[in-house]
């Protein structure tokens, strides 16, 4: 076990009064004062006498003195060889010492901030069992070459620490990414064109924040992924969001016209449509990009689960039919894993120098070394390798769910909606079961799941569970369906 360094740092115990006099008992009294407020804590170590006359200017020996006064207080403690430390209390201080001005009252929380926590507290990640979205199957996980790869690029290669990098992202990834998008996408672009995101949910802020203005109109899926719509609820709430309703060709154009004709964005995903699963139809999207042509607005294309398709050929993106008027945006964290947070926006000419800026207010740049070494796993052909395997696994994982929902879940009460692409299904409820108390309930009994219903807008919303296809055995996977259809009989007698 590596050895931990030993390094004790100052306490920060505010000014003495060099001309009160007394500077020993103006000092102890700092120090208890501190451990009264849990600015220092039991067992935390107090530097030496020496080392701490030398930070305050002080005499060595009135530092001693201040220590001893403490330890006869039995304040602190002071052992052969472990050095002088905070001594053990039986209770914690009261929380009007530990925060001091707490009594006075506290900032009213602002409306921004009450959004913020909100929305924090309705998307939590869930436990990792059953069915958690995304959660990377063992025998898909890149674990082996992702850490081979990462020690050579790290150690001595181009990921090694360095100083600022591009802001657009790392000039080798977008290289990649503009080969990968174009073979398997049908997506038109070059290098210059793509922004390296901190995964879809940046993509999405960046697109938000600069394609509209204070007061603009924006049409956002019924429904919708809740990062978006939170979107305009929280940091964006001088945008307006119209929720245009989602058929089974996606999203309603001709709907979409009658509420915001003069709407100056559209933000969809047309592949895989989140949460529903549907593909847009050709015929819905090409009326979206005739209304974006006719009335100059722009497209956001979060090309969702597309890598993820079990039957017959997948569209090809929006993006390639009209490069000038479409923002595409793509993640690798759900086909590698969550953690990588590494996503990328590919955007029109005239918007490049925006993002930029824009980015470079964020946080500058995504970080440098996973950048280099999923380039590197893009051109050595691990990705393309990883995402047959990928299409393979989840595919049984897709026949395993259909077939354990059929066999255990009460067709009066719940009805699976199959899919032949991405990641997750949908479980319908019976009208009158509330999915979120559902939700509440699997949580409790370790089965995750999400409700639907809070994806609708207000009073729009039927009910339903989202079904992750993830890392889960087929055991696993069973078991949860014989639980959820009981916490799904619970409901029922409930309500």
């Amino acid at each position: 076990m590596p050895r931990k360094a030993k390094l004790i740092e100052i306490p920060a115990i505010g000014p003495l009064d060099r001309q009160a006099g007394s500077l020993s008992r103006q000092l102890s009294q700092a120090l208890r004062t501190a451990v009264r407020q849990g600015k220092l804590r039991a067992g935390d170590p107090l530097p030496s006498t020496r080392a701490l006359a030398v930070a305050l200017r002080l005499s060595r020996g009135t530092v001693s003195v201040a220590y001893e006064q403490l330890v006869a207080e039995g304040v602190l403690t002071a052992l052969g060889g472990s050095g002088t430390r905070v001594a053990p209390i039986d209770s914690p201080p009261p929380a009007s010492a530990v925060l001091p001005g707490a009594q006075c009252g506290e900032p009213a929380l602002s409306e921004q901030a009450q959004a913020f926590a909100r929305f924090a507290g309705g998307l939590k990640p869930l436990l990792p069992a059953p069915f958690t979205v995304s959660l990377p199957v063992g025998d898909t996980a890149p674990g082996d070459i992702w850490r081979r790869l990462g020690n050579r690029v790290r150690a001595r290669g181009p990921g090694a620490p360095d100083g600022y990098g591009d802001p657009l992202g790392a000039l080798p990834l977008r290289r990649a990414i503009c080969e990968y998008v174009r073979q398997s996408r049908s997506v038109i672009c070059t290098p210059e064109q793509i922004v390296v995101t901190c995964g879809t949910q940046q993509g999405l802020y960046l697109a938000a924040q600069i394609l509209l203005d204070a007061g603009d109109r924006a049409w956002v899926e019924d429904p919708a992924y809740p990062g978006v719509t939170a979107l305009f609820s929280t940091a964006l709430r001088d945008r307006q969001m119209v929720r245009v309703p989602v058929g089974a060709d996606g999203i309603d154009v001709a709907t979409g016209r009658m509420m915001a004709p003069d709407a100056r964005a559209a933000f969809v995903t047309p592949s895989h449509q989140y949460p529903l699963g549907m593909p847009m139809s050709m015929a819905q999207r090409s009326a979206l990009l005739a209304w974006a042509r006719e009335t100059n607005a722009w497209i956001v294309e979060d090309d969702y689960d597309s890598e993820m398709r079990y039957d017959g050929h997948p569209f090809p993106a929006l993006q390639g039919q009209d490069p000038a008027r479409v923002i595409y945006l793509g993640t690798f964290s759900k086909v590698l894993f969550p953690s990588l947070r590494l996503g990328y926006a590919i955007v029109p000419p005239p918007l490049v120098g925006a993002f930029c800026g824009a980015r470079i207010l964020m946080d500058r740049h995504p970080p440098n070394a996973d950048q280099y070494v999923l380039a590197q796993f893009m051109a050595e052909g691990h990705l393309a390798r990883h995402l047959r395997r990928m299409r393979s696994l989840y595919a049984e994982k897709r026949r395993v769910v259909i077939d354990a929902v059929g066999r255990h879940i009460n067709a009066e009460l719940a009805e699976l909606q199959p899919c032949d692409q991405g990641m997750h299904m949908v479980l319908w409820l019976r009208r009158g079961l509330d999915d979120r108390h559902v939700e509440r309930l699997a949580q409790e009994a370790g089965v995750s799941v999400r409700a639907l219903s809070s994806m609708y807008a207000v009073g729009r919303g039927r009910t339903g569970l989202i079904l992750g296809l993830g890392g889960y055995s087929d055991r696993q996977v069973e078991q949860a369906v014989i639980t959820l259809n009981r916490l799904l009989l619970t409901a029922s007698r409930c309500g």
